[in-house]
């Protein structure tokens, strides 16, 4: 800032920068400057500020004779000791009051406390006489920040303060938001280089307006509620409210700016800290109250535990042990050091149950089985069954194996089951695993894995079985947890690669398109088919990012091959499918590479029709289809309504299934018939039939034969990193060699 001065001598400048101004600061949140012309001498005078934003921040100017200023000092200087001594003596007061664990009333208030005591230090000048950089722009960024979080802490304390049960929540959550919105308003003022300070300002002081509006219409719910904590808070914020009323009216100009209600303000937040500490002794008083009411309903808890414990080790949909009872009569077990066999049962097709019958249909049957479960406990009394989960129950079988074979036999009976609920007949079906203490594990952790890993290789098995744990179960849960940990870096290291196996024209021979067929070339193990590691991208989520990646190596192929690749098939995922954006990002990675969506054939099983989601997926497929993208349906005749799926799905073409070709001449021709079916529905409807897994030349004539129009296999190319030359009409794998225009090459 500059002053300027002219007398009859001329005209004097003086200017000022942030370090100059620590030596001119006033109490009161003055800047004071000596003029020592004499008054009658002084013919103008210029005050100049860089950047100012508004001359509203200007809060007054006053030309004082030195004698009169150091009286207006002395007044300041004595209320802001008598405000920082009552300030400090409350703050004190509530750091003691309660040494323990601080309710969050309470250290909202010493928030408060001490927002309120250094926006006080702060606004007046007097902490410039500790730290003397805290004067002019830096003080008026700093005050902005301290009044935003007295504004919060305050607000937040009110409604901390208020007994429990007297506002309504939506209230105590308009008053929440109305303290975030005070304290990011704070700063975004003090950030005046950033957001236009006039609007900061203004929204400030808005805040604060709407945060009295809110607290006022609280107080008078708790006034008629009866509570008694606000009549503390009343007495203490009346005087507060109103000074700051009156700064609210002077900060938006509508009165004029005096010292009388900015020295009022010290004084009402010295006066509101005194009382509200009032207001907290007599919470705690409540506290008290509370905390004894809490250990009379202790005596009669411990007058129900008994009782309760019981009902703590009770399923209650089926009255047998739950997870807890489970648990202590497996450690119990362990800690004797008797042999005993852990079962892991899950019902199948609970949720099928749920979905057809209901919930109370779902809850017959885990009824029924727990009560077929209940037998075993009165046929050998080493036995204890427990409902751990859902659809899951467990049994605990002391004894040697003969005891063991006792359940398994059990168990195998229970099997096919019916049960009747509501006129349904069903019938009852188990997937089992088991384990054995202490051959199997020595820790009810690792039995308890182990057990799960045998019924998770009983329900690969087709469930409704049963499955003792072995080793080799255990390496190939380690081996998918290995490839699960390697399986998330892959990408980034390139090991996931396409290779490519050709299409042919079953009658001239040539090469129509390549499929494209993900491996992947692990460090360790190398080269792997999908089948080998699709469940470890499924179960660690990055499936989708897999299958992306798929996508993009493809698009990549057919703009870097465009002279030898004209369509590329690549099998898609439900999860690719599913979403509304799923055919636009497939659309815009084509645009991307400025390939035609013709190029491009997306192939699909009936299982990912089959999937949650295949009203979105046949949308996506639909929109792909008419940008021009190509649809084949895989291994066509292996899933469920094949037929609906030809009538709702745009297919353009059909797959057989290379188990039908393999088939042709195995069966007496059953399998044959299927593959003329297939053929014939195929050219009925106008798509094109393409047979996968043609391994000999018997397939290859027979397939022409009945008129499929092409094929892939082994006879014409195996999968490779390249696809072959334009042109190619055979391949003549059992010589290694490409025989085209009379010219043969090798590859490999």
């Amino acid at each position: 800032m500059a002053i300027l001065v002219g007398d009859s001598r001329g005209l004097h400048r003086r200017t000022f920068n942030q370090r100059a101004l620590q030596t001119h600061s006033a109490p009161g949140g003055l800047l004071r400057f000596s003029v020592t012309a004499g008054t009658r001498d002084v013919r103008v005078l210029y005050l100049g500020f860089k950047n100012i934003d508004d001359l509203s921040f200007m809060r007054k100017v006053v030309a004082v004779p030195e004698a009169e200023q150091g009286r207006i000092d002395a007044r300041w200087l004595l209320l802001m000791g008598l405000f920082a001594g009552t300030m400090c003596s409350a703050l004190l007061y509530n750091l003691v009051i309660h040494t323990g664990r601080r309710p969050p009333f309470q250290r909202w208030y010493l928030a408060w406390v001490t927002a309120a005591f250094a926006y006080g230090m702060v606004w007046t000048n007097v902490a410039s006489y500790w730290f003397p950089s805290l004067v002019g722009p830096a003080a008026v960024r700093l005050d902005f920040i301290l009044v935003g979080l007295m504004v919060a802490a305050g607000n937040m304390f009110f409604f901390a303060v208020i007994e429990d049960g007297v506002l309504p929540r939506v209230l105590r959550q308009a008053g929440h938001l109305l303290a975030i919105s005070g304290a990011v308003l704070g700063f975004a003022a003090a950030a005046d280089g950033v957001f236009s300070p006039i609007l900061t300002d203004r929204l400030l002081n808005y805040a604060i307006a709407m945060t009295a509006v809110a607290v006022g219409v609280s107080c008078w719910i708790a006034v008629r509620r009866r509570s008694r904590v606000v009549w503390f808070y009343l007495i203490g914020w009346s005087p507060v409210i109103t000074v700051f009323l009156a700064r609210l009216a002077r900060n938006l100009g509508l009165t004029e700016q005096k010292d009388g209600v900015d020295m009022a303000t010290f004084a009402a937040l010295a006066f509101e800290a005194l009382v509200l500490s009032l207001a907290i002794a007599d919470r705690f008083r409540l506290v008290r109250r509370e905390l004894d009411a809490a250990n009379q309903r202790q005596e009669i808890v411990r007058a129900e535990a008994k009782a309760l414990h019981l009902a703590a080790r009770t399923d209650h949909l089926t009255g047998i042990g739950n997870r807890s009872a489970f648990q202590s009569d497996a450690h119990g077990m362990i800690s004797d050091g008797e042999p005993f066999s852990l079962f892991l049962i899950d019902v199948d097709y609970l949720k099928d149950t749920n979905d057809r019958l209901g919930h109370r249909g779902g809850d017959a049957l885990l009824q029924r089985v727990a009560m077929s479960l209940r037998e075993l406990t009165s046929e050998a009394p080493g036995v204890t069954i427990a409902r751990i989960g859902g659809d899951e129950f467990a049994v605990l079988c002391l004894g040697d194996r003969t005891d063991e074979a006792k359940v398994i036999d059990r168990l195998g009976t229970m099997q096919g089951d019916v049960w009747r609920f509501m006129g349904h007949d069903r019938t009852i079906s188990l997937s089992v695993g088991s384990a054995r203490f202490p051959e199997d594990a020595n820790a009810l952790d690792a039995l308890y894995q182990n057990a799960d890993l045998a019924l998770y290789n009983a329900k690969r098995r087709g469930r409704s079985c049963h499955s003792h744990y072995d080793a080799l179960q255990r390496m190939l849960r380690d081996l998918h947890v290995e490839l699960s940990r390697d399986a998330e870096g892959a990408i980034d290291r390139n090991e996931f690669l396409l290779q490519y196996q050709p299409i042919v024209s079953l009658r001239s021979g040539e090469i129509s398109g390549y499929e494209a067929l993900l491996r992947w070339n692990h460090p360790h193990y190398g080269f792997m088919r999908p089948d080998r590691f699709a469940e470890v991208l499924v179960a660690e989520r990055i499936g989708l990012r897999v299958q992306e990646h798929v996508l993009e190596l493809a698009l990549l192929a057919l703009r870097d091959h465009g002279d030898q690749m004209s369509v590329l098939s690549v099998n898609f995922t439900s999860a690719q499918l599913s979403g509304p954006r799923s055919a636009n990002r497939v659309l815009d990675r084509l645009a991307f590479h400025r390939l035609s969506p013709s190029r491009l054939c997306v192939e699909v099983t009936e299982g990912v029709m089959l999937d949650r989601a295949g009203e979105t997926i046949l949308a996506t497929l639909n929109m792909l289809h008419d940008a021009g993208v190509r649809v084949a349906l895989d291994d066509f005749g292996t899933g469920y309504a094949s037929l609906a799926h030809l009538r709702d799905m745009p297919v353009d073409t059909i797959k057989i299934d290379r188990s039908f070709v393999a088939g042709m001449h195995e069966d007496g021709g059953d399998t044959k018939a299927i593959v003329r079916a297939i053929i014939g529905l195929g050219q009925g409807l106008g798509k094109v039939v393409v047979a996968e897994g043609i391994e000999t030349e018997a397939q290859s004539r027979e397939l022409t034969e009945l008129g499929c129009h092409s094929g892939q296999g082994y006879l014409y190319g195996s999968p490779a990193s390249e696809p072959l030359p334009v042109g190619t009409s055979r391949i003549d794998l059992a010589h290694g060699r490409v025989m085209q225009s009379g010219s043969v090459r090798r590859f490999h």
